[in-house]
């Protein structure tokens, strides 16, 4: 049997039933099912209306910066305005922690902010505060201490007191001398030997 064979047969089969609705059926909406009115759901947080500000009058943000990992950060940035941008904290950071700009990436809700972004295009119109997630890359490392520049520019300092051939002269060194052998050699015997050469050798030479 041929496709079309079977689409005539099939359609033939439905003709010879009868039609429940005819062709030109309308329903009297009366007779619909009660249904319950759709409610739009409230939004989580209503929406704010603008308002005018004096020149100087600018919202102002307080910003708290941390780091879990190594080194701890625990940060706060008080009255920020909004057009702070993303470098301005890191310089921030970098002045307090001595940590270069280029080691800190700074993060927001768990992704990475670019230094070109301020304050105003990462918080909503009613947010007074902002909280934001560092990540230093090198870790501790990364830190350079305060005023390691100028001590390696400083020169070494010298051990002032009695120095050259007038230690020994003294007593002291020799008393010294007796002991590190001692607890180096651990005998005695072997140590007195040892010191009298050393002595003897000092005198002789003298």
């Amino acid at each position: 049997m041929s496709e079309v064979t079977f689409a005539k047969s099939f359609l033939a089969a439905l003709d010879s039933r009868p039609q429940k609705l005819s062709a030109d059926h309308v329903e009297d909406p009366k007779n619909y099912p009660a249904r319950p009115p759709y409610i739009l759901p409230k939004m989580p947080r209503a929406m704010s209306k603008a308002v005018k500000l004096a020149p100087g009058q600018e919202r102002s943000v307080t910003v708290h910066i941390k780091s879990l990992r190594n080194p701890p950060l625990d940060i706060r940035l008080s009255s920020q305005p909004l057009n702070t941008s993303i470098l301005d904290l890191k310089t921030a950071v970098s002045s307090e922690t001595s940590i270069p700009t280029d080691k800190i990436k700074v993060l927001h809700k768990k992704k990475p902010v670019s230094d070109s972004k301020v304050l105003k295009d990462l918080l909503g119109d009613a947010e007074t505060s902002a909280e934001f997630s560092v990540m230093v890359i090198g870790g501790a490392a990364a830190a350079v201490p305060a005023g390691s520049k100028a001590e390696e520019n400083e020169p070494a300092s010298v051990a002032q007191g009695v120095s050259g051939e007038a230690v020994l002269e003294t007593d002291a060194f020799w008393t010294d001398l007796r002991g590190f052998l001692l607890q180096r050699i651990r005998d005695e015997k072997i140590t007195e030997e040892l010191f009298g050469k050393f002595l003897s050798s000092w005198e002789s030479s003298r």
